[in-house]
């Protein structure tokens, strides 16, 4: 059976996690969760979700970018969330007691973990249909894959363009999470760099040791 997958998931909850605690982690995945959900407008639907890893199908391409670009959307201006990465691909896979197996489903999992932060990454099978959705794809070339034999031609799809993507954003290098310099709770310049902050907390921990947190 043919359908696209997804896997999409939060970068950096470790540091996230090791910086604020599990109450914030938790609270932070229940606030993903319900974007995920919020946002997939019988598009696409969830297969599972594990700690901060959603994997999702869709019936076709076209599906699966449109809820990933509203889940996108449902962030991008969110206030102490870090960003997300996501990877797609359409293929074969066998559904089976309510497990998707095969080789496409592996695929999009080495998809997703080579996307950055906020980066999402297809194959060309996802992206044919792209204008269809308003979405921009450029390849970034063949691109060797972990387990696989073969390099993959994989695209970075821009799924939110335009002034929606305009405002400011940066990443706190301490917890890695999405901040906005023109309501962060802290700015430190550092070796001729500006770093802001989530938290006084994070601007304390850099102010400790900034030459670990200023390399990442």
């Amino acid at each position: 059976m043919q359908a696209t997958f997804c896997f999409v998931d939060v970068a950096g909850f470790t540091a996230l996690t090791a910086t604020h605690g599990d109450n914030v982690a938790a609270d932070l995945i229940s606030r993903f969760r319900a974007a995920v959900d919020g946002s997939l407008g019988g598009d696409a639907a969830v297969v599972d979700m594990i700690g901060d890893v959603a994997f999702l199908v869709a019936d076709d391409p076209e599906r699966m970018l449109r809820s990933v670009q509203r889940l996108w959307r449902s962030v991008l201006h969110e206030h102490d969330f870090p960003l997300l990465h996501a990877g797609l691909h359409h293929g074969d896979a066998v559904l089976r007691d309510g497990r998707w197996v095969g080789a496409a489903v592996n695929l999009t999992a080495r998809v997703a973990a080579h996307a950055r932060g906020g980066q999402v990454l297809a194959t060309s099978a996802v992206v044919a249909g792209s204008d269809q959705v308003g979405v921009v794809a450029r390849s970034i070339g063949p691109t060797s894959l972990r387990n696989l034999i073969e390099p993959v031609e994989l695209f970075e799809v821009d799924v939110v363009v335009g002034e929606e993507s305009s405002r400011t954003e940066a990443i706190d290098p301490v917890c890695r999470m999405r901040v906005f310099p023109d309501s962060a709770r802290g700015h430190v310049r550092h070796s001729d760099r500006d770093f802001w902050f989530c938290s006084l907390e994070c601007v304390a921990r850099f102010a400790s040791e900034p030459s670990v947190y200023s390399v990442r």
